[in-house]
């Protein structure tokens, strides 16, 4: 099987968008949000059957891991009730998307976060969509879009978040929202700056000595990571930490969402095989063609099936490594 461990529903209905506007207009006026739209079954199939079924099929992925878009978390507009509303609601929809085409897509939640307020309600909607057969999370780790006033991902301020997710098996994709500050665009540079962030954040600190089966996604291949490995090495030893391999590397996995040959074939020599999961966010930060190849920039695919990999190791990023880290996928019809 193929099996995309990053896909998010950037297609939803208009309604449901439309709704979390009035949601945050009347957060903003304090009235009390409006009534969930009626969403009706055929219109989930038509936003779906245009682009990620079709796409899924032209490029033969069998599987997406689907959650809400992430740029529209906004965890950073409203308040925490606002947050919570939100998230119910997109994870419901995202539900009743894999209701619709449980062969196509695996359910993975968006959580409720606001900066300066405890995980509690993330701890929550955790163990609410754990009920519903979701098999992963996305985690934010600035909720706060881009102002990073948020502890660090290894400050206890986050173990009941990881408590729960240890409790139900759940992996946790670490990915950013939108951003507030102007000078980082969000997908071009907010999601890779992220993606730096918190693998330095992990290295700086020792949350596996307490979590040893937590395992976190670090998506869009790594941000920097990979590119700069060798500072990361050099950076552990200076602070004193075990190597990468043995500090990080048993609990941190990177996806394949890098849209250019070069960038894939690094990734894949500098990361170890077992590290890496195949992931496209198609329909995601980057929709065009690129005109030097003809194809989709981000039909990750064809970069894989032009690296320099075995049958074997292919098997493994494709599926292997993805059902070893989300290991709730075998509840998947």
């Amino acid at each position: 099987m193929l099996i995309d461990a990053h896909g998010h529903y950037t297609t939803a209905p208009q309604a449901h968008t439309d709704w979390r506007a009035a949601q945050l207009r009347a957060w903003s006026d304090g009235t009390p949000a409006p009534a969930y739209p009626v969403i009706s079954d055929d219109e989930i199939r038509e936003t779906l059957e245009s682009a990620q079924l079709r796409l899924q099929a032209e490029r033969g992925t069998d599987l997406t891991l689907f959650s809400p878009r992430a740029s529209a978390m906004a965890h950073h507009e409203g308040d925490i009730a606002t947050s919570v509303g939100w998230a119910q609601a997109s994870n419901d929809l995202i539900a009743r998307v894999v209701e619709l085409y449980p062969r196509n897509f695996a359910p993975v939640a968006q959580l409720p976060q606001t900066a300066g307020e405890p995980v509690d309600a993330a701890v929550a909607e955790v163990r609410r969509v754990a009920e519903m057969g979701f098999v992963g999370v996305n985690l934010n780790p600035d909720p706060s879009g881009g102002r990073w006033t948020s502890p660090a991902l290894t400050d206890r301020y986050w173990h009941p978040l990881y408590e729960a997710l240890v409790e139900h098996d759940l992996p946790a994709m670490v990915h950013v929202s939108s951003t507030c500050t102007t000078v980082f665009h969000a997908t071009g540079a907010h999601y890779l700056n992220a993606d730096t962030t918190a693998f330095m954040q992990l290295l700086q600190g020792d949350l596996f000595a307490d979590f040893p089966t937590l395992r976190l996604v670090i998506p869009h291949g790594g941000g920097a990571v990979p590119y700069h490995w060798g500072r990361y090495r050099g950076l552990a030893d200076m602070l004193d930490k075990p190597t990468l391999d043995t500090h990080l590397m048993r609990n941190v996995f990177f996806d394949t969402c890098v849209y250019h040959q070069p960038g894939i074939d690094l990734l894949v020599e500098v990361i170890d095989t077992a590290n890496l999961l195949f992931g496209s966010e198609m329909v995601g930060a980057v929709r065009g063609v690129d005109p030097t190849t003809g194809h989709h920039f981000d039909d990750t695919r064809r970069y894989l099936e032009a690296a320099d990999l075995s049958a074997e190791q292919r098997e493994l990023i494709y599926e292997g490594n993805v059902r070893r880290v989300y290991p709730r996928l075998r509840r998947q019809p």
